[in-house]
């Protein structure tokens, strides 16, 4: 271990001294200035450039390449120029290309950046470090993206309305836009200047040029952009949208007899609103009144063993776009396994499955909700001209309610309690846009009923954080602290203290204080680290931690608290083409976890490498080396597991993405010494396009994972030597698990659009060689554990039954915990944007989800569930119409 650490901080040390010796070179800032439209008609956008209007200004292009070969000339030139209006922004492209037939016209929907495309960034802000983008490719496909955190994050849920065409012609291809002045935000001012950056793809080279030039290797990207000047008394645009909504639609699915909440088929009629107010141009207020969800598509297939709840992303509109301004994950690392995923915000909380159920009694039936209600949404949000960014967001879902039947007689039951919801972050720019600090609140307020008194009353989290940049934004250092405050019934917070990411009550853990009569606790967490960025060898070291009381899930996301541990990265990353290289990095990472009671839990190394050769098809691969693991949630409440030492491996691949078939792969394995486990999963893929508007895609996936320590239940027995009277019962598991992806994509025109999604998906696990532990942190593997001789268990009905001092007598039972879990999923979605803004959806979903026989093969299982029952089907027709003023 001494050792160990010794070669981590040789590490740190050597790589900061040959940071400190690198010599920053940066590129001069290039500037364009534009000029107002006076006296001429302003263009009109049909992508041909010909408009009078266009003589007013100069042309400026010299772009240069920025992949595969920095600085040098690009295959073909790119130029352009800009011009305003006091309502728009008109900016008109010229893209060089000696064999147009060769241009790659590919018809795709919206944020799909497939193809030939050239890209406008603007830094209206003009705060280094946020950035509106707009793209269009060869078949005039619009895409565009919200930047932030100075190019770190790129979000195309932001869906701005503005105009572009495209056209072909002997000399290449143009585009031209027209973009309103009230899709930007800036500050008033009489003469104002913008961040400004083109960037262009040479799809059949994969290569890329930009005006501004950029190096592969610079920290950060809206920083680097040149300046757009010219901009003179521009008055910001107030906006103002309204967005109706109708949705109409019918679900079918299997009957049950009897019961009269599925009769075979429901009919939904449902109307809403969403809107966008400009309070500034700076500030706006989007709201939602009874928001449609319908057309998402659905959550990927997933199944856990481990205890812990499964991250899905956000897929609802209103909560994915400007999701970046309420992003508060505190933990997030260059070198991962930081837990980056906890936030706390996650707005999948807000319309949660209802936490609460009611037990039906004989001759009841229940129609349960699915998911809470949201009766209305708000968000404020926006950056002033002083570096102010803020937002703030308010929802409140209904009290949902169980209906229950007895012989004809209804009556409600609350499964969800009325919920309000708060969210309010802001931030300030300090020392020339170098320098941020902020803050972030949340509350989550609940109206309970007497039988919901097991979750939380209410709960409240805060977090402080700050970054600065020096040296040209080279070096970073970061630092973020979160506190949580949760209240509620003593039979809540106990819950709580017992849920599997807190294990207050595991045995062998005074230091956690576990206590039955608490009302509320109040934890903390957070960040620190150090980074270097930019030219030869980068690095990020730091430290996170979470404390025991930590508690993040009322709208946040956090799978473990009760953690403490170091991380460190570093890498060097070859730009320029060598060899049979167009791109080369190494890294290298280490971790060292440990819990508040001074346990050494996690030592970590790896080592991995990304590449792209000169054929334009990538590939990478890593290693992993556990020499110390314990689990202290692995016995869910019973004593700190140890794990055997451990190595895993991954490799993946993709070939060129201009051919016509794209191939993609990886591979993965995990293997514990001592014969613990065996893990294994591979993929790989095939997107295949026939036709510039037609794409199909497959991706099947098998997994297999062995472990001869997976829990199975926990059992009070008295028979259990010592003062913990609990047989914590584990057994080996053989899991299998089968899925394909299957998409068709059919692009009727930029507007139009087909598209299917399938997924069939099973996870199939059994249990044998039944066991209890006796000697949690044994050295070795074997002697943690006592197996069940044939004796000492008997599967009855379901049931293992234990008669574990064989005299005759069970001593305590057991389910069957083999497992065939089988799914269905499906879209076919049909998409119109019949005038920008405003969309009419078809969406026909199916889906089924059913328990098989652990006995049978994977596609047995699959033949039988899937072909051998009925599924659900949903048809629905939505409507939303767009009014701006």
């Amino acid at each position: 271990m001494k050792k160990s650490k010794c070669i981590a901080v040789a590490f740190i040390l050597l790589g900061m001294q040959a940071f400190a010796q690198q010599d920053s070179t940066t590129t001069a800032k290039r500037t364009y200035e534009t000029k107002m439209i006076q006296g001429a008609h302003p263009p009109s956008i049909d992508g041909l450039l010909q408009d009078d209007a266009w003589d007013l200004v100069n042309w400026t292009g010299d772009f240069l390449q920025r992949q595969p070969n920095e600085k040098d000339q690009p295959t073909y030139q790119t130029r352009f120029k800009v011009l305003y209006d006091a309502k728009y922004l008109y900016i008109g492209i010229q893209c060089f290309d000696e064999e147009p037939a060769k241009i790659a016209k590919r018809l795709t929907r919206r944020d799909e950046f497939d193809g030939d495309w050239i890209e406008v960034n603007i830094d209206s802000y003009n705060d280094k470090r946020t950035g509106f983008s707009f793209n269009v490719n060869a078949a005039g496909v619009k895409g565009d993206e919200f930047i932030s955190r100075n190019g770190e994050n790129w979000d195309d849920s932001w869906n701005p309305i503005y105009d572009v065409k495209t056209t072909v012609d002997d000399k290449g291809w143009n585009a031209e836009f027209r973009i309103p002045l009230s899709q930007l935000r800036f500050g008033k001012a009489e003469n104002l200047e913008w961040g400004f950056q083109v960037q262009r793809l040479f799809f059949r080279n994969q290569e890329s040029s930009v005006w501004q030039f950029i190096g592969q290797q610079e920290p950060g990207w809206v920083s680097h952009f040149g300046t757009l000047t010219g901009l003179r008394n521009i008055q910001p645009q107030k906006q103002l949208e309204l967005q109706p909504y109708v949705v109409a639609g019918l679900e079918t699915y299997e009957e049950t007899p009897g019961d009269p909440f599925a009769d075979g088929s429901d009919t939904i009629l449902e109307g809403g609103l969403d809107g966008k107010i400009g309070i500034t141009n700076d500030l706006t207020v989007d709201f939602t009144i009874n928001p449609d969800f319908g057309q998402v598509e659905a959550d990927p297939s997933a199944i856990a063993l481990d205890g812990f709840q499964i991250f899905f992303n956000e897929r609802r509109p209103f909560f994915v776009e400007n999701k970046n301004i309420f992003d508060y994950r505190f933990s997030r690392s260059e070198a991962g396994n930081t837990f980056t995923r906890d936030n706390l915000f996650y707005s999948r909380r807000i319309g949660r499955s209802p936490q609460g159920s009611y037990d039906p009694k004989d001759g009841e039936y229940v129609d349960q909700p699915d998911n809470s209600t949201i009766l209305g949404a708000a968000k404020f949000s926006g950056k002033t001209k002083n570096g102010w960014s803020i937002g703030i967001l308010e929802s409140v879902t209904k009290e949902e309610k169980a209906e229950i039947d007895l012989n004809g007689a209804r009556r409600k039951y609350t499964v969800e309690p009325l919920t309000n919801y708060f969210v309010g972050r802001a931030q300030k720019d300090f020392n020339e846009r170098n320098t941020f600090i902020g803050g972030i609140f949340t509350a989550t307020n609940r109206n309970l009923p007497e039988h919901l008194q097991g979750i939380h009353q209410s709960a409240y989290t805060g977090g402080f954080d700050m970054q600065h940049n020096w040296k040209d934004r080279e070096w970073q250092l970061n630092a973020n602290l979160v506190v949580s405050h949760v209240k509620g019934s003593k039979e809540a917070i106990e819950n709580t203290q017992e849920s599997n990411r807190h294990l207050f009550n595991r045995v062998g853990q005074d230091y956690l204080n576990f206590d039955p009569n608490r009302t509320s606790l109040t934890g903390t967490g957070g960040n620190v680290n150090l980074a270097k960025y930019g030219k030869g060898l980068i690095f990020q070291s730091g430290f996170t931690w979470r404390s025991p009381e930590l508690e993040l899930n009322d709208i946040g996301f956090m799978r473990r608290a009760d953690d403490m541990r170091h991380y460190h990265w570093m890498g060097y990353r070859w730009t320029k083409p060598f060899s049979i290289f167009r791109r080369l990095q190494i890294n290298y990472n280490h971790w060292l976890a440990w819990d508040f009671g001074g346990n050494i839990n996690t030592v970590h190394f790896n080592v991995n490498t990304n590449m792209i050769f000169k054929n334009n098809w990538s590939a990478g691969t890593g290693f992993n080396y556990g020499p110390h693991s314990y689990s202290n949630t692995a016995l869910r409440g019973g004593p700190r597991l140890k794990g055997s030492d451990w190595i895993s491996q991954w490799m993946w691949f993709n070939s060129d993405q201009s051919k016509r078939v794209f191939l993609y792969g990886n591979y993965n394995y995990s293997k514990g010494f001592q014969g613990e486990r065996f893990r294994q999963n591979f993929s790989v893929g095939m997107t295949y396009q026939p036709w510039n508007n037609i794409q199909v895609s497959f991706n099947p996936y098998y997994g297999t994972n062995k472990h001869n320590l997976q829990y199975v239940t926990n059992i009070g027995w008295d028979g259990v030597a010592g003062a913990d009277k609990t047989r914590y019962v584990n057994a080996t598991i053989d899991q299998r698990t089968l899925s394909a992806d299957f998409r068709l994509n059919y692009t009727i025109n930029p507007n139009m659009s087909i598209q299917y999604w399938g997924q069939p998906f099973i996870s199939r696990g059994r249990y044998t060689k039944f066991k209890y532990i006796t000697n949690a942190e044994g050295a070795n593997f074997n002697d943690r554990f006592l197996e069940y001789n044939a004796n000492q268990l008997e599967l009855v009905d379901g049931t293992y039954e234990i008669d574990e001092n064989v005299d005759g007598t069970m001593d305590y039972s057991f389910g069957d915990p083999d497992f065939s879990y089988v799914e269905f999923r499906s879209n076919l979605v049909f998409r119109w944007e019949y005038i920008p803004g405003s969309e009419i959806f078809l969406v026909w979903s199916q889906g089924l989800s059913s328990s098989g026989d652990a006995q049978n093969g994977l596609f047995q299982d699959l033949d039988n569930e899937i072909l051998g029952n009925q599924m659900s089907n949903i048809f629905l027709l939505k409507a939303t119409y767009r009014f701006v003023f």
